[in-house]
Formats: structure tokens, C-alpha cells, sequence
């Protein structure tokens, strides 16, 4: 098992963590399995997304902003961050993603993103396990 820690800069935001994983797959020699990727803040998100165009991370976070307002009037969490929250939620805590010869299976234009909706923060932190040989 690996822990990453990231921090974030922005209330919301998107990181792009491919290449962090990929090369603790290189590193540990795994060949032929599965990542799993869990994300330990209700607060945040993992998601497999477009890593080719950075717009699709303005509009990504725009319109869950849209869905999910950052100060809807009736909500009652004491925090006042009921909106991360539920795209914490939406968006979902964990990925599951193959690995072929050393190399992470993904579409030509995918990602694997670390999403922030609460931030900044100094230490955020996802747990990989690697399944496989």
C-alpha cells in the first residue's frame, strides 16, 4: 500500500495524479493487476477524466458550482461547507484502474485526478493498494 499527500491551493480543484501513480508502478515493478485509489476526506474526490484539454477541468468544476452552490441559503452543516460535501459525494471517493505491462490502462485522453472542493488545504491524502503481480 502508498499513501500520496497533496496539497491543494484552490477551493476547488483539479490535480492531476496519473503520473504520480505510474511511477510508483515502475518503481515497485508491478506488471499486470488492479490500483485500487481511496481518498481519506469527505470533502474531496477521485475521478478518471480528460487530461487533454484544461478547460475541461474549469467547466468540470463550474458546473457542479452550478448544481451544488457554495452558499445555498437553507443549508444547515455547521461547517458551511455542505457543497463540498455532497460533490465529495457526487463525485465519489474511490477509482479502480488496470495495469498492463507496468503501465496504467487508460483511454487515450484520460486522467486520473485528485479533485479538491473544500480547499486550500496542506495534506490531503489517497491510499493506492496495487493488486496483481
Amino acid at each position: 500500500m502508498k499513501m500520496f499527500q497533496y496539497k491543494t491551493t484552490k477551493r476547488d480543484e483539479m490535480i492531476d495524479i496519473t503520473q504520480d501513480i505510474q511511477a510508483w508502478i515502475k518503481k515497485e515493478g508491478y506488471r499486470d493487476g488492479i490500483i485500487t485509489l481511496f481518498n481519506m476526506h469527505t470533502t474531496a474526490g477521485l475521478t478518471v477524466n480528460e487530461n487533454a484539454d484544461p478547460d475541461v477541468k474549469t467547466d468540470f468544476i463550474r458546473r457542479l458550482d452550478e448544481i451544488y452552490p457554495w452558499d445555498h441559503p437553507e443549508d444547515r452543516h455547521g461547517e458551511g461547507n455542505t457543497a463540498a460535501h455532497v460533490k465529495s459525494s457526487t463525485v465519489g471517493t474511490s477509482e479502480t484502474v488496470l495495469v498492463e505491462d507496468g503501465k496504467l490502462v487508460l483511454g487515450t485522453w484520460q486522467g486520473v485526478y485528485y479533485c479538491e472542493f473544500d480547499g486550500p488545504r496542506p495534506n490531503r491524502k489517497v491510499h493506492a493498494r496495487f493488486d496483481g503481480k
